[in-house]
């Protein structure tokens, strides 16, 4: 075998281990990325059941139902709805009619289970995505929501 057989068996060699390395970085990237949401697109898209996923809205007012630690509700984007359980603790901050993401996965009976809830911090904030996603369904200008006051 001649030396530049050699060398190209090599160049060959670490071109394939360099696909197989961004081939197994890009699969972990996909394993481990969380989508968002509104109640419009899970609606829309049919999302698969068991795929972890955030969804974001506001909760909807009379929805809130606290059975010890679990508690149950709804988020909405004024549009649609989504029924939410989750067991923990829940920020201080939540509350109806306030702006929430909730992380977690859809059951097979449409409620979603989530595994984590964030709160907005203050009565001016509400986490980018749930307002981009109720501006894009027409029920959010600047300002809170239609029906909506600041803090509660």
């Amino acid at each position: 075998m001649t030396r530049k057989k050699r060398r190209l068996y090599f160049v060959v060699l670490g071109m394939l281990a360099l696909a197989a390395a961004a081939a197994l970085t890009l699969t972990a990237f996909q394993d481990n990325l969380v989508f968002f949401y509104s109640p419009s697109d899970i609606k829309e898209k049919g999302v698969e059941e068991g795929r972890r996923f955030r969804v974001g809205g506001l909760v909807e007012e009379g929805s809130v139902v606290r059975n010890g630690k679990t508690v149950d509700f709804v988020v909405t984007d004024l549009v649609n709805s989504v029924p939410v359980t989750f067991t923990g603790i829940l920020p201080d901050l939540f509350r109806e009619g306030q702006g929430v993401v909730a992380e977690g996965a859809l059951e097979s009976d449409g409620t979603f289970q989530a595994s984590n809830v964030l709160a907005k911090h203050d009565e001016k904030y509400m986490p980018p995505e749930v307002a981009e996603a109720l501006k894009a369904s027409g029920q959010w200008k600047d300002g809170p929501p239609k029906g909506m006051t600041g803090a509660q």
